[in-house]
């Protein structure tokens, strides 16, 4: 399992970039029976974008830039790792996930939080930004989210 190739090594980078309008990207297994992970979109449009592109009958892993208001005066910038397991994913897949993740961490290496989903409930905007702001350690909000 390949997954440290050009195409995705660009697109963390881009993700990462504060400058790049470019905010989450996303990997996804070339066929059902394949082990090779594959970029498979980018976007600028943040979790509800990146949302529209989790299938319910797959296993993918998504990047994503998460920024949010300290106070007036500043942001933060955290990464987040989500590990989607739709709903339909077959058995094999699902089993394989645990393994195969260490393997996309070592690529997507830089993350704040790391989110398990499985229903696009599961990935709320707001509460995304809390546990990113959460594992940030300093909390500028008094503990208003």
């Amino acid at each position: 399992m390949n997954i440290d190739t050009p195409a995705i090594q660009a697109a963390y980078a881009s993700v990462r970039a504060e400058s790049s309008p470019e905010n989450w990207l996303l990997l996804s297994y070339a066929s059902p029976t394949s082990d090779a992970l594959t970029l498979t979109a980018t976007g600028s449009g943040g979790l509800e974008e990146l949302k529209t592109h989790l299938l319910d009958d797959q296993a993918q892993y998504a990047y994503l830039r998460v920024e949010y208001a300290n106070d007036s005066e500043s942001t933060r910038v955290k990464f987040a790792l989500i590990i989607w397991i739709g709903e339909r994913t077959r058995v094999m897949r699902k089993a394989k996930v645990g393994f195969q993740s260490g393997e996309v961490k070592k690529v997507l290496r830089h993350y704040s939080v790391q989110i398990d989903a499985g229903d696009r409930g599961d990935l709320v905007e707001g509460e995304v930004v809390v546990r990113c702001r959460k594992a940030g350690g300093a909390d500028y909000n008094g503990g208003r989210g």
